[in-house]
């Protein structure tokens, strides 16, 4: 049974339930089908940030989940509230982020009657989750909950979407008042008739609504790996001279175990090269990580190893790899183990739970002296063509050597956010996550907008962590207007918008091949004017003097709790020419 305080309403019980299942953030953007979540939320005290598109809800839930391994919670308002979602859950399916969203709905009476925002939202849903359901009954609300934390962790883990119909949700007076009003005095047979419907239909909506059950997590199913199948894997990687190990966010999904698989990946001895989440893994500077001429690596590699990893275009959609390479593939999901071509050695399972099991039934590392010292031959060679690329030069910025600043200057604490195309791919090639966990990016759906939302969510993940946001100038439009929240919410960011007046990553194929710029020329707008206007700090870079003391102003503003929107202003550049993919 549950205490709650008068008047009773659903938002209690919702609330008291995510924080049973370790929630601390639900992100919303308000209205009057949520009300009561939210406020329940805050009466249990829950951390409730409104932000100013539901798109950025989803997101910063997104960020949460993949940062503490807990669920992320996004509320949103029913119809165009729900729509202007579905971008962000998509990116969450596709990246296998754990979010829970609620959507309010109309009334249960008069869903399909021409409502307010009344829509089809199951059928909306459904394709991008993992599961879709409609709570029918306050009593149901608990086990609904707890079966949808349990399904969004389990397996491949994934979004899940529950609606919350408006009057199940409010205090039973309200609602009784609601239809009282719509079905006024009885005086005929048929008033007589719908009134006592009425009456029926809300008992049924609140019978038994005191006894919530159970509220604890429901287990997690995380399908197991074979032990036949590892012995394998651990007698090839003995025998490989030139092994390689890529590892995806997959292996990052256990959040609180992300150390133990840092320890098992470098007790491995492989090199290895990182995407996704698993950016920073290694920290900064391991000789085991490898950051450039991964394409030549796979070719004359003897064994890959895919933790985590599809091969989808990132791989060329398995095309990437040597004709006599041989191929072990660890994943969650059966379709991505053998997704456009066979492994040699399929292993369905957690590849962060393989690769520490791997690296305990290894043994000692072979010695690969040769190999290696091939690898960093070529790591070094490529840095040295960065550092010529990236001279200053006296008429603006060189982008390439604001990378190289950023690279230096940014603190070992910090969690760096992508949300671009041709800056933030470039900055990839330069800056160094940190630390594992310290480094996000939307994944394979290669969605822009992202940015202050995950942004939201690392800050409130990582409080002490300085948390920086590299923006192309395109992609800062989607979420600029979130400076508003980072303001009212004290989340203090710091955002470089790399401002080539350009959709840079687009232009420069298209201009090649078709001569023509149409619909890919921006302006070197003033993105820090706009983020002054929403009383957050603003500077602007447009020469090479002013970077590093520019970068260092950010970080004294941040510090003393302001958000800080940095605008470097500087010409296109064809540091990434011919690298688009698709």
């Amino acid at each position: 049974m549950m205490s709650t305080p008068n008047p009773f309403h659903a938002g209690l019980i919702i609330a008291e339930t995510l924080e049973k299942h370790g929630v601390r953030f639900v992100f919303t953007l308000c209205g009057g089908h949520i009300s009561p979540i939210l406020v329940g939320c805050k009466q249990r005290g829950l951390r409730v940030i409104d932000v100013r598109d539901e798109a950025t809800t989803v997101f910063a839930a997104d960020a949460v989940a993949r940062l503490s391994g807990v669920p992320g919670v996004a509320a949103v308002t029913a119809g165009p509230g729900l729509t202007n979602t579905i971008t962000a859950v998509k990116n969450a399916q596709m990246a296998q982020s754990p979010v829970i969203i609620f959507g309010g709905a109309t009334a249960t009476v008069l869903k399909g009657r021409g409502s307010l925002q009344d829509i089809d939202q199951y059928a909306l849903m459904k394709p991008h989750v993992k599961w879709a359901t409609r709570v029918r009954r306050v009593r149901d609300i608990v086990p609904t909950l707890r079966r949808a934390f349990a399904l969004a962790q389990s397996g491949v883990p994934g979004p899940v979407f529950i609606e919350y119909p408006v009057d199940l949700l409010y205090p039973p007076s309200v609602v009784r008042g609601w239809y009282d009003m719509a079905s006024g005095k009885a005086k005929t047979l048929r008033q007589t008739l719908m009134q006592r419907y009425l009456e029926w239909h809300v008992r049924t909506l609140f019978a038994h609504a005191d006894d919530t059950g159970e509220t604890t997590p429901l287990p997690v199913s995380v399908p197991p790996y074979s032990p036949r199948k590892l012995q394998t894997a651990a007698d090839w990687l003995r025998a490989a001279a030139r092994p390689v190990l890529l590892i995806g966010s997959q292996a990052t999904l256990d959040a609180p175990e992300i150390a133990a698989v840092q320890k098992a990946v470098a007790a491995l001895g492989v090199p290895t090269y990182l995407g996704g989440m698993a950016r920073g893994l290694l920290g900064r500077h391991h000789p085991l990580q490898f950051r450039h001429h991964r394409k030549q690596a796979l070719k004359e590699a003897d064994l890959v190893i895919l933790a985590g990893l599809p091969m989808d275009f990132r791989l060329g959609y398995g095309r990437e790899f040597g004709a006599r390479t041989r191929i072990i593939s660890i994943n969650r999901s059966a379709a991505d183990l053998r997704q456009n071509r066979r492994p040699d050695l399929a292993v369905p399972g957690d590849p962060g739970k393989f690769l520490r099991a791997l690296s305990a039934a290894g043994g000692a590392a072979p010695t690969r002296d040769d190999w290696l010292q091939t690898l960093h031959a070529r790591e070094a060679e490529r840095e040295r063509e960065i550092d010529r690329e990236a001279q200053p030069t006296t008429a603006a910025i060189n982008m390439v050597r604001l990378c190289r600043r950023l690279e230096e200057t940014i603190a070992e604490n910090s969690v760096v956010i992508g949300d671009g195309g041709d800056f933030v791919a470039a900055a990839s090639y330069i800056v160094r996550p940190r630390a594992p966990l310290r480094w996000l990016d939307p994944g394979a759906f290669g969605t822009l907008g992202a940015g202050a939302g995950f942004a939201l969510g690392a800050k409130l993940c990582h409080p002490d962590a300085e948390v920086w946001i590299l923006y192309g100038d395109g992609s800062v439009g989607y979420s600029l207007t979130e400076f508003d929240t980072f303001v009212r919410h004290r989340i203090p960011v710091i955002a470089v918008v790399g401002n080539d007046a350009s959709w840079r990553q687009i232009a420069r194929e298209q201009v090649e091949i078709f001569g023509d710029d149409v619909a890919t020329l921006l302006r070197h707008t003033d993105y820090h004017r706009v983020a002054q206007g929403f009383d957050a700090e603003g500077l602007c870079l447009r020469a090479d003097d002013d970077i590093v003391p520019g970068l260092e102003r950010a970080q004294q503003l941040a510090a003393q709790g302001l958000p800080v929107l940095i605008n470097a202003v500087y010409p296109p550049a064809d540091f990434r020419k011919g690298s688009i993919s698709m």
